[in-house]
């Protein structure tokens, strides 16, 4: 058996909406995911109500200013750099480089920030893999066109991407068009800013809107290697393959047809047509996806270059409407798997589940994959001297480093990299809690908002900082 390649990418990953904050700083406006208060009518608007499109004053919105990194990037930085990044996950803001979204000309004091940011990358040798949307709609497009269930969106993400693929050329090589973009269909709001209207086929305006959203994807794709050869873009789906709970062969055919509704997007986008399954379904549910006679050609005409995803765990589902368990704190249905250890949140604990999904992908796509998501929300409670001792942390890491190990190694797959979720504690998209912490650093902050921010390393990021030496090697603690 032969290692990891000596150029694999390890490092970590965050996003705009959860880590940045400066919602209002330097000319960026609000995007839906700002929307998002913590408390019991987060599930409320997240549902999309459009009464609940302003901010209101008796709510706290954790995005406002996350964890400060608007202003504490360079600090950040350097500790990813101390860890041994090769590779950093982040997404742009597209409210913070075109604020309504519809505008002519971008906001240059957004477009320099990130510029700052991938030139700091650069100095410590750390790769930028860039998420060009990660879930972040500029609100103007809500409220004036109704997000992506409206083709318009297809030119003002075409314009926005276009914009940062032309001004980065050369500081960012790795590119993502559309993170999760699957869930879409289970969380609309916050997947594509989709706020349904009274008695309309929700199914319908989904479709709709994820065809907009793949034809804006091969667009991007498109402009990306016309812009620069060397570009190389990614579509990313949120991973992880259904179990059937029994035996019986409706279950297993069940446990296909969900593994369907995320390959969907991925066989758009990495083979450049619709699949016949999904064509199949469309006709019997009578669902009209309008399009328009080039949308064809554009599909195929700008497959990705790799394929990439989130892995936290796997699902299990039956074709029959019994009384099982279900898991809690997911934003995918499943049923419990007694099979497996569950984290604090209710996710189940899968490190073999990540194998089986990278060889199912490979199997399924022949392109390079890339796991930019993996990792543990835990409650870390630190010492007295600020220390966090969470060996729970690196021993579900090392479970899951070695299951895709085995994969590349034994299996022969092509992984072309690995970036932990929430390197740096941050803003948890599904509850908007800091209590949820993912990273090897600490950061001092409560989900009320309250803390001094100052960031603190936990005892796995010296480990992280071994594993990333010795190229996978050491994953002793």
């Amino acid at each position: 058996m032969t290692g990891l390649s000596k150029d694999f990418l390890w490092g970590g990953a965050t996003a705009a909406n959860q880590a940045e904050g400066g919602a209002l700083e330097g000319g960026r406006k609000l995007a839906n995911i700002d929307m998002l208060p913590t408390g019991p009518d987060r599930k409320k608007i997240a549902a999309g109500d459009m009464e609940m499109l302003e901010w209101k004053e008796d709510y706290y919105y954790p995005a406002k200013e996350a964890i400060d990194m608007y202003h504490r990037y360079m600090e950040d930085i350097k500790l990813f750099a101390e860890m041994g990044f090769k590779v950093y996950r982040m997404s742009l803001s597209w409210s913070r480089i075109f604020p309504d979204g519809d505008n002519a000309e971008p906001n240059e004091e957004g477009l320099q920030f990130y510029e700052t940011i991938f030139k700091e990358l650069k100095k410590y040798d750390i790769e930028p893999l860039v998420t060009i949307a990660h879930f972040d709609v500029p609100l103007n497009l809500i409220k004036k066109y109704g997000s992506w269930r409206n083709r318009k969106m297809i030119d003002f993400y075409v314009h926005y991407a276009e914009t940062v693929l032309n001004r980065y050329k050369g500081l960012v090589k790795y590119w993502l068009t559309i993170n999760e973009i699957n869930i879409l269909l289970h969380s609309p709001f916050v997947g594509g800013g989709i706020i349904f209207q009274e008695n309309e086929n929700r199914e319908q305006v989904k479709y709709q809107a994820a065809h907009h959203q793949l034809v804006a994807s091969a667009l991007a794709t498109k402009i990306a290697h016309e812009i620069d050869p060397e570009n190389q873009v990614g579509c990313m789906l949120a991973g992880g393959n259904h179990y059937p709970y029994t035996c019986r062969p409706e279950d297993y055919f069940e446990a296909i047809t969900r593994d369907r509704e995320g390959y969907f997007f991925i066989d758009v986008q990495a083979r450049g047509k619709y699949p016949n399954y999904a064509l199949k379904r469309f006709e019997r549910e009578e669902i009209v996806i309008e399009m328009e006679p080039e949308d064809k050609d554009i599909l195929a005409a700008a497959p990705v270059d790799f394929v990439s995803f989130s892995y936290y765990s796997s699902r299990t589902v039956s074709a029959y409407a019994e009384d099982y368990e279900q898991t809690t704190g997911n934003i995918f249905a499943t049923i419990k798997n007694p099979n497996l250890k569950s984290s604090e949140w209710g996710w189940q604990i899968d490190p073999l589940g990540l194998r089986n999904a990278l060889n199912q992908m490979y199997d399924r796509y022949q392109k390079p994959l890339f796991i930019v998501e993996n990792g543990l929300g835990a409650v870390d409670v630190p010492d007295e001297n600020g220390y966090v001792d969470d060996e729970y942390r690196i021993d579900y890491l090392r479970q899951h480093i070695e299951a895709f190990k085995d994969a590349v190694e034994i299996d022969g797959v092509e992984l072309l990299g690995y970036t932990t979720w929430g390197c740096v504690d941050l803003v948890a998209a599904s509850t908007g809690q800091m209590s949820k912490r993912y990273g090897f650093i600490y950061v001092d902050r409560d989900d009320e908002g309250k803390g001094t921010l100052n960031r603190t390393k936990k005892k796995s990021f010296d480990w992280y900082k071994k594993v990333i030496a010795t190229n996978g090697e050491d994953l002793s603690s």
